[in-house]
């Protein structure tokens, strides 16, 4: 599922084609994704310009002219692919080749630019709903959601604060929507072993100083993940249909049974499981 950096690359792939452009018609092609449109979402959408793209954890938030906000959910496999714009995004610079619609096409905005970004989806675990904007910070989806690890409020004094006395594995901490919000399995697992902290260590049990680390990692981490474009492992690529890179920069993801990156370092990477889900580390750098 893409996280963080990948949801944020394809804000910024979208920006050229959308920001503070109307939307001519917005086509529904089906009743809904992983759950029903809301009934007068077209209606909303149709002739409503786009005055801000932003991000919001790994939402995508369409605020428009008429006091509503679009959210989407990528999910498992969504992509949202712009046509109609050139490679090099200069601006005023479009071509109108748009490709022929596909089957999992399910969501089509048609620009007043001419531009054309469609929502394409072949598992559906993607997500869209309406709302005013006024009521998006209480909107279940947003609603709970801990700070932007990029945002002033994310800061090491408050990941102390949150961590302080969890017996939860540290791992389990991070992915905790409500404690950080839009990290995922591979940037926390990349940024653990960056500030050299087990997956396994209680949350509790992290000093301050490592804390301290662990705030810095987090932000690099993504920062550098973001610089790359996203990873690409499956299903995700950036608005103009090309993969992310940061895949190839992996520390310790998807690495198990391969030689630890740090120098002087004889340890190979190891893999367990956490709650489900796959952690990767090195035993010796991480403790």
């Amino acid at each position: 599922m893409p996280e963080l950096p990948e949801v944020e690359t394809v804000r910024r792939g979208l920006l050229p084609a959308m920001e503070g452009v109307r939307i001519t018609r917005a086509e529904l092609r089906r009743d809904g994704l992983r759950w029903p449109f809301p009934p007068d979402m077209a209606a909303r959408l149709d002739g409503a310009q786009i005055v801000a793209l932003r991000r919001r954890s790994k939402y995508l938030l369409l605020d428009t002219d008429r006091d509503d906000t679009l959210i989407i959910h990528l999910g498992m496999s969504g992509r949202m692919i712009v046509s109609g714009l050139q490679a090099n995004h200069a601006p005023g610079q479009f071509h109108f080749d748009h490709p022929p619609t596909e089957k999992h096409d399910h969501v089509i905005f048609h620009m007043e630019n001419g531009t054309r970004i469609t929502f394409n989806d072949p598992r559906r675990f993607g997500a869209m709903d309406i709302c005013t904007t006024a009521t998006l910070d209480g909107h279940k989806l947003i609603a709970g959601l801990g700070p932007e690890p990029l945002g002033n409020d994310f800061s090491a004094p408050y990941l102390a604060s949150r961590l302080k006395g969890r017996k939860m594995p540290a791992k389990a901490a991070l992915l905790d929507q409500r404690i950080i919000a839009g990290l995922g399995n591979i940037y926390v697992c990349e940024a653990l072993f960056r500030a050299g902290i087990s997956p396994s260590r209680a949350a509790g049990r992290i000093s301050a100083a490592r804390i301290e680390s662990l705030t810095t990692a987090i932000r690099a981490t993504l920062l550098d993940a973001i610089d790359a474009g996203g990873s690409s492992l499956r299903d995700y690529r950036q608005a103009d249909g090309e993969l992310g890179y940061f895949q190839h920069a992996f520390r310790v993801y998807g690495r198990e049974g391969a030689p630890c990156m740090t120098p002087d370092c004889k340890e190979n990477i190891r893999r367990i499981v956490q709650s489900g889900r796959s952690s990767f580390y090195c035993a010796q750098c991480q403790r």
